[in-house]
């Protein structure tokens, strides 16, 4: 690695990229790296922090511990808009001498923070790590399931906690399935990559009988999408061989 660099920024799982989760040893192999050649490891909570994915934050599921962490979105439990900045102790006493060197316009907003508080109470009192966990676990096995009867439409489904994504065979496919759960009341999240895979990612305090409910629109959906695509004619160049 080169002399300048000064750290790696990674997120635990990709979220506007797909839902990619990574290998076990992944983030263990980053963090011997950035070791041994001096350089921080940074990691953005700001999709998986505080619960998402069944930990309280995303990274815990590999044991690695991070130099800095970002977090945002759920910090104010999606009331207030909030960012965090995290680090070791011996960050923060780099920047005692100039604190300006981390400075922000709206940072240490009363409001925003007395929201994050609440939020943060609310996140450990209410076990929600552990109740994205449970869902999780019962939701995903489901729609694997489900996802697996549809091949002509459904390419993978991966997740962890209540942190799902549903990789379809084409971003046609996909933008189909989206408008259909819309439809039918169901909202989920495309990404910023293409329409190949949707998110979902509900409020970690749903219900089992919603993640039912979800699974039941699922199926109507995909009959409709299925055949749809199903009955759609075969473009492909035929190659004869003489």
């Amino acid at each position: 690695m080169g002399e300048d660099i000064a750290a790696v920024i990674l997120e635990p799982i990709q979220g506007e990229g797909g839902v990619i989760i990574p290998p076990d040893d992944y983030f263990p192999q980053v963090r011997k790296i950035c070791d041994r050649n001096d350089v921080l490891l940074i990691v953005d909570e700001v999709q998986t922090g505080l619960g998402r994915t069944g930990k309280m934050f995303g990274i815990n599921h590999s044991g690695v511990k991070p130099d800095i962490m970002c977090l945002a979105k759920p910090l104010s439990g999606g009331v207030m808009p909030i960012g965090a900045f995290i680090s070791t102790k011996e960050i923060w006493q780099e920047m005692i001498p100039n604190p300006f060197l981390h400075s922000t316009t709206f940072g240490g907003n009363p409001l925003s923070c007395a929201a994050a508080i609440a939020a943060i109470n609310v996140t450990l009192e209410e076990k929600l790590p552990e109740q994205a966990d449970e869902k999780g676990a019962y939701f995903i096995p489901k729609l694997l399931d489900l996802m697996s009867k549809y091949k002509n439409i459904c390419q993978e489904g991966r997740g962890r906690g209540l942190m799902i994504g549903m990789e379809f065979t084409s971003n046609e496919a996909g933008y189909e399935v989206a408008k259909g759960l819309f439809d039918h009341g169901v909202l989920v999240a495309g990404t910023l990559i293409n329409a190949k895979t949707i998110r979902i990612e509900p409020p970690l305090v749903i219900s089992k009988a919603e993640l039912d409910t979800v699974l039941e629109v699922l199926n109507k959906v995909f009959v409709d999408v299925s055949k749809k695509f199903s009955t759609k004619p075969n473009h492909s160049k035929r190659i004869d061989s003489h």
